[in-house]
């Protein structure tokens, strides 16, 4: 019963063994990281931080993603992937271990600088892709995401209720388990490099994105794609202060809330990524962005338990924009060079998203309501934007073959 439920969300051939180990690592990873990540902003105002100082540690956490990314995408293009994904994880390995020995907030600059790191990211996208079918991009990217959000599901609630019971310092020690567990996954994984008979396509490749109708595409696919995570970023890490501070809630609530939040990602991937397949990546986008809209609009309306599990259910749809970014960027580069575009939209993406949550911080402490108001007014305009012409799934394959 259960392998017939799952061939029908993952047809037979979609995922190989590698890309098979490769969600198993991130769900056990992930896991791991949600028994802290949702309850983080507590935590960090728990060590004297105010809203607008969450704010600005969230933005160097985005910032130093965004100055390792592009560095991650020439090594993706240069080196073995698989090593270059290995490296990331061991980077993050020892983090929760450090954060468990702070005892003021300014401590964590450095750590959030490293927890941001991304080098990664890009090496991951660019393996992926590579052995992705491509009929089924979009969906095998998507529950690649999943994979995330489906170790998220359980854990941000279990994190909730152990960090009263064993403290967050007990909390960080599981957490660091999970990572390393999670490392040791990908060592089984094949390796990744770009042939030598590609990489003399490099230049000749490089050469093709460069004429003005190619640079434009990426262009704007990265520039739409900041935009968005810059308003994101304004308010998901005011979500759970919002529900503290407006709601009166405690962790464990809270963490009830980010485990439904995160199931839902894993179903509106499931359902959205088929239809990416189907309608079109930026159609999923869309209504990615309208969904997450509506949520937004629930949370701040509602002081009702029950209506809040359901927004929070809402609210996952807006965690997947991401993988819909990497489908979008990467099923439209030269296998040769795809490391280093994909970490070029990222990087944009991300550093827009770094100065989002300071000036969301800001306005949190002005109004509780603003950010979200902001968020909720832009995301239509943002929907409408991405089914206009200069998005259309045809127009940019049409570019891409000129």
């Amino acid at each position: 019963m259960i392998a017939a439920v799952w061939s029908r969300v993952l047809p037979v051939g979609t995922f190989n063994r590698d890309l098979k180990l490769i969600f198993a690592s991130n769900f056990i990873g992930a896991f791991g990281d949600g028994l802290y990540v949702y309850i983080l902003p507590l935590y960090i105002r728990g060590l004297g931080a105010s809203s607008t100082d969450v704010g600005a540690l969230y933005s160097v956490f985005t910032l130093s993603t965004a100055l390792t990314i592009i560095p991650g995408g020439f090594l993706a293009d240069r080196f073995d992937r698989k090593k270059i994904m290995i490296i990331g994880w061991m980077i993050w390995v020892p983090i929760p271990l450090f954060f468990s020995v702070a005892t003021h907030w300014t401590q964590l600059f450095p750590l959030i600088a490293l927890y941001g790191f991304f080098i990664s990211g890009p090496a991951t996208s660019a393996y992926v892709m590579t052995l992705a079918r491509k009929d089924r991009v979009t969906i095998t990217y998507t529950m690649l995401g999943a994979s995330w959000w489906l170790g998220y599901i359980f854990s941000p609630g279990l994190g909730g209720y152990l960090s009263p019971l064993i403290q967050m310092q007990g909390v960080f020690i599981l957490t660091f388990i999970f990572y390393a567990v999670a490392t040791s996954i990908l060592f089984f994984i094949q390796g990744q490099r770009v042939e030598k008979t590609v990489k003399t396509q490099i230049e000749a490749s490089n050469s093709h994105l460069s004429r003005p109708s190619h640079a434009k595409k990426i262009v704007l696919l990265s520039l739409f794609f900041a935009t968005v995570f810059f308003f994101l970023s304004l308010v998901r890490p005011l979500v759970v202060q919002f529900f503290q501070d407006e709601y009166r809630l405690e962790s464990s609530h809270i963490g009830v809330l980010g485990s439904i939040g995160f199931l839902g990602s894993a179903v509106f991937s499931i359902g959205l990524g088929k239809a990416g397949d189907k309608l079109g990546k930026m159609v999923a986008a869309a209504v990615s962005l309208l969904i997450g809209a509506f949520s937004f609009a629930l949370f701040i309306i509602f002081n009702n338990f029950s209506i809040l599990i359901f927004a929070s259910f809402l609210y996952g749809a807006s965690y997947m924009l991401w993988s819909l970014m990497g489908a979008c960027v990467g099923s439209m580069t030269p296998e040769a060079s795809r490391g280093r575009w994909i970490s070029v939209s990222q990087m944009l993406a991300t550093m827009a998203a770094s100065i989002g949550p300071y000036i969301g911080g800001a306005l949190y402490e002005s109004s509780r309501f603003v950010p979200f108001y902001i968020i909720i007014g832009v995301s239509p305009m943002l929907s409408l934007i991405a089914l206009t012409k200069p998005f259309k799934e045809k127009t940019l394959d049409n570019q891409t073959r000129s």
